[in-house]
């Protein structure tokens, strides 16, 4: 069996499910348990599948972290609710799903299935990290289409793409980034750096989106170049992106580094191997019975024991 690398953008998913599984879906005492019932049944039918050998929930310990902040002000600014000196923002989250959160890192850990996270880094960093050199192919899951940036046909890795859903996923190849934005996923940071994202707080510059953002990007190549171009008045840019992007020049100054996945962090050695079966069977089982998850630990139990031997 080919060693193959899964890495969930665990937050995405998990707020995925809440969203997307009835909240009528209770423990025994009445306390919602939708996003762990709802991740537990996403990881059994990717694991089905497409049968890794080695998978990592990559954890949000930081959301928002300062240093992109910095940078950029407003970068998910919109979604705080309390700011904190010493510690990550508050996020805004449903309190049904604040609750669950705990308990969902509690049986991936029962399970024996990796949590990896990074102080002051979130995971799309650690997805970044994992992904790069990992020596296999890797699957990485999410609904966000920042790690496209990511997708490298050469090394085998792509994205499972969530956004309508993980029973109707996309498999982001460097072929698709081309067809749906007219560049390669190597240039996709670029290309979401003009264009912006409100949802992350990212302005852009005003007046290029997807389309006039890849023009530039086929005839300059990358975004250093495309700055360099409209500074030179002698370069054959037209004068209204010129001037739009003159105008976003203390943007344009920061927003790389805040829009690139980190792709180099000390994250020690942690195993990623996936199990064959649960780490802790007692633990699982009390977590199973107190919260009333019996049937979706059966199933994910059920799917790892049927997995290849490597």
């Amino acid at each position: 069996m080919t060693n193959r690398l899964m890495l969930l953008d665990t937050a995405s998913l998990y707020f995925r499910a809440f969203f997307g599984v009835p909240d009528t879906i209770t423990a025994p005492d009445g306390t919602p348990v939708n996003a762990v019932r709802g991740l537990l049944d996403f990881i059994t039918r990717l694991v089905g599948e497409y049968q890794p050998t080695h998978l990592a929930c990559c954890w949000d310990d930081d959301w928002r972290p300062q240093w992109r902040v910095d940078l950029i002000p407003s970068y998910k600014a919109h979604r705080v609710v309390a700011e904190r000196r010493d510690d990550p923002d508050v996020e805004e989250v449903p309190d049904p799903l604040e609750q669950q959160v705990p308990l969902i890192r509690a049986t991936l850990e029962a399970f024996g299935i990796a949590v990896v996270g990074h102080a002051e880094m979130e995971a799309d960093d650690v997805i970044g990290t994992l992904a790069t050199g990992a020596g296999m192919p890797v699957d990485i899951v999410t609904g966000d289409r920042d790690l496209f940036q990511l997708v490298d046909d050469e090394e085998q890795v792509r994205v499972l793409y969530v956004a309508r859903g993980v029973s109707r996923h996309e498999r982001i190849t460097d072929e698709v980034v081309r067809e749906k934005y007219g560049v390669g996923a190597d240039q996709y940071a670029a290309l979401a750096t003009m264009r912006g994202d409100s949802s992350d707080g990212l302005p852009g510059v005003p007046g290029v989106g997807d389309k006039t953002a890849a023009t530039l990007l086929s005839r300059f190549g990358d975004l250093d170049s495309i700055i360099a171009a409209a500074s030179d008045p002698d370069s054959d840019m037209g004068p209204g992106p010129r001037g739009k992007l003159k105008a976003a020049a203390d943007y344009l100054a920061v927003a790389p580094q805040v829009v690139a996945v980190v792709r180099d962090l000390d994250l020690g050695s942690p195993g990623l191997a996936l199990p064959r079966s649960p780490a802790e069977p007692e633990m699982l089982a009390a977590i199973a019975a107190q919260w009333g998850l019996e049937s979706p630990v059966e199933r994910l139990t059920d799917t790892l024991a049927g997995l290849p031997e490597v």
